[in-house]
């Protein structure tokens, strides 16, 4: 078609040769149809972008693994195939209006602009994952993150589904993929892998719910928003749903007729390449990207990057104090350690805080009569009444054996010091050979009973008297004796 412009501006040419004017009307004929196509024909440069925030690129959240280990992007004389990409991994899950308004041929361009930025995405368990919401006034998820692995399978899965009904329910929607869709019962990756969530929501109408609100705990729980209205949406309502900053997030088409010019937005968002996505970052550990081409490296939870900004070494936890024991750090090889307990305290589940064992409780305190626990872990010894502690702090000795009734003596316990005494006898009679138990003086009963051998009977008789009463005062103190040693040793056992 070109080629036949140019034959007729030369026909057009050969007529204007003979006035200087018309041949310079005809040079600039020439230089608009042939310069200015080409320029146009040539493509604009445009920025390329991290999704989101930007976070490590080289691993998915396992310690020590490097993107480096992935193969290198397929490519085809040099160049890599622009319909491929392979930057960071998402959680990406589609919210699509369905309602009445949507008309059936509409909603089938909804589904192929949903299918175009899935073929720009490397699909796949350990890549980007991909889910469905179909909305209006209900809503289905039509299937999870976890329901298909591979492109083919997802954009089958996007041509089966149909609309719902009447209603605009954003809120609801946006809730139940909070809810079902970004779990990791339904294919998300737990948050310590630092996948991003993100959500692409397509209406073209005002929400009929609170879904301002419901939006902006979805943000603060992780999940980016994207927000694409046609015909009917409002402006404002796609900005109180959507994430900051809303050049970035907030898109609005006039048809769907040309939604899928959205698509290219998407392509350069998603698809921004750096080297922590094509595995050349060299980092031994995990891959940061900043941007703009432009990553640094960091290293795996006990260890610390080295001088040459790339390869790791293990760090001493126990020597810079950052290992989380409560008492005692050891280290057992380079970067890994373990936690121990002072002596009467026991380590607890968590492997780092310690517990104090009650030797009390436990019996294995050592002490002869009483242990009192004294705080978590510490005790000390006492001893019963009448006892005093030995040197050993854990042995007693008897104090004063006379005052507890222990002695034995049978009429007086004299104490000679801790743990030390002797019997002694009352007036009258005198101590056995067992050092314990006494004798009445058989002397005193002798003249008792002699002093006047030629008395009269009533002095005898007063003597006899006398002497069955001091045998039987000396039976009554006696028992009165031998009832007070039983009562102290109850007492003393109490």
């Amino acid at each position: 078609m070109a080629g036949g412009m140019l034959r007729g501006v030369g026909t057009m040419g050969c007529r204007l040769r003979a006035s200087p004017l018309r041949f310079f009307v005809f040079l600039l004929l020439l230089f608009l149809l042939v310069w200015v196509p080409t320029a146009r024909g040539q493509p604009a440069r445009r920025s390329r972008r991290q999704l989101g925030l930007r976070r490590p690129g080289g691993s998915l959240g396992a310690p020590g693994y490097s993107r480096a280990s992935q193969p290198p992007i397929p490519s085809s004389g040099g160049s890599r195939s622009p319909d491929i990409c392979r930057s960071q991994p998402l959680d990406l899950v589609f919210i699509i209006d369905s309602s009445r308004s949507v008309r059936p041929q509409e909603f089938t361009k909804v589904k192929k602009f949903v299918t175009k930025i899935i073929d720009s995405l490397d699909i796949g368990a350990t890549a980007t994952r991909v889910a469905l919401v179909n909305y209006a006034s209900t809503v289905k998820i039509e299937f999870n993150l976890q329901t298909y692995s591979d492109k083919a399978s997802v954009k089958q899965a996007v041509s089966r589904v149909i609309p719902l009904s009447t209603g605009t329910m954003s809120g609801l929607a946006i809730q139940t993929a909070m809810d079902e869709a970004f779990t990791v019962e339904a294919g998300a990756r737990a948050t310590t892998f630092n996948i991003p969530r993100v959500a692409i929501m397509v209406t073209d109408g005002r929400p009929q719910d609170q879904a301002e609100e419901v939006a902006a705990r979805a943000r603060a729980a992780g999940i980016e928003i994207y927000a694409v209205g046609v015909d009917r949406a409002d402006t404002q309502s796609l900005r109180t749903i959507a994430s900051k900053p809303f050049d970035d997030h907030v898109f609005y088409v006039e048809t769907y007729g040309v939604i899928e010019k959205v698509t290219s937005r998407f392509r350069e968002t998603f698809c921004a390449l750096d080297q922590c996505a094509l595995g050349t970052h060299q980092c031994e550990h995990v891959c940061v990207s900043d941007g703009d081409g432009a990553h640094h490296c960091e290293c795996s939870q006990g260890y610390t990057l080295n001088e040459d900004k790339k390869t790791c070494s293990a760090i001493d936890k126990c020597a810079l104090n950052t290992h989380g024991c409560e008492h005692i750090c050891v280290s057992d090889r380079a970067g890994v350690y373990h936690c121990e307990c002072y002596e009467g305290y026991i380590l607890n589940e968590d492997k780092k805080t310690c517990s104090a064992q009650d030797k009390c409780a436990l019996g294995t305190h050592e002490c002869e009569h009483i242990c009192v626990s004294d705080r978590a872990g510490a005790h000390h010894c006492e001893c019963y009444e009448g006892y005093v502690l030995n040197q050993d702090k854990k042995t007693c000795s008897a104090q004063n054996q006379c005052a507890l009734g222990t002695h034995r003596c049978q009429h007086l316990c004299v104490s000679d010091g801790p743990g030390a005494y002797h019997c002694e006898c009352r007036p009258g009679y005198n101590l056995n050979e067992d050092g314990r138990s006494c004798a009445a003086i058989e002397e005193a009963q002798r003249l008792i009973s002699t002093e006047d051998v030629c008395g009269c009977e009533a002095t005898l008789a007063f003597q006899e008297k006398v002497t069955s009463h001091l045998q039987r005062l000396s039976a009554k103190l006696d028992d009165i004796l031998e009832k007070l040693q039983v009562n102290d040793l109850r007492q003393v056992r109490r």
